[in-house]
């Protein structure tokens, strides 16, 4: 296995200040009254996947953000507890807890996301088509290494 340790830090700092600008430019998710600007990044990727995934259960937002089953109860706890999140008993099956934003946070998650999408579109929009097809392909890639990371975790 050779040493692509050029490549490793321009990919992780690229990604870094990709998703950093992305939040930027849309402003924090969820600032607004009732919520608490001082949200953890995990806190705050939780709300995003629970925002796009209304009724995800538990151990399904834990295994999408990597995370361990019990660190992620902790977050939904403390959550739960700001009044930014819901966790019910699934209906079916009482061992499974089922997650939703509140009424609030919803709001902010899909107005967020609206933002931030329309600000994605936007600089697509001054993208050219070899351009258009090159980020295509590498988002082809690292949905591949994304996968194979995720094999490598225990």
């Amino acid at each position: 296995m050779g040493s692509h340790t050029e490549l490793v830090s321009l990919l992780l700092g690229t990604v870094g200040r990709f998703r950093r600008q992305v939040r930027r430019s849309a402003g924090r998710s969820f600032v607004g009254p009732g919520t608490d600007a001082g949200l953890t990044e995990s806190q705050a990727e939780l709300l995003r996947l629970v925002g796009r995934q209304p009724g995800i259960s538990v151990s399904k937002a834990a295994a999408e953000l990597a995370l361990a089953p019990n660190s992620t109860s902790t977050l939904v706890s403390k959550l739960a507890a700001g009044d930014l999140l819901v966790r019910e008993v699934d209906a079916d099956d009482r061992r499974v807890g089922r997650l939703r934003l509140t009424e609030p946070a919803q709001r902010l998650a899909d107005a967020s996301r609206a933002v931030r999408r329309a600000a994605l579109n936007e600089v697509i929009d001054n993208l050219d088509a070899e351009e258009i097809a090159a980020l295509t392909a590498g988002l082809e890639v690292i949905t591949k290494m994304t996968h194979l990371l995720g094999e490598r975790t225990p």
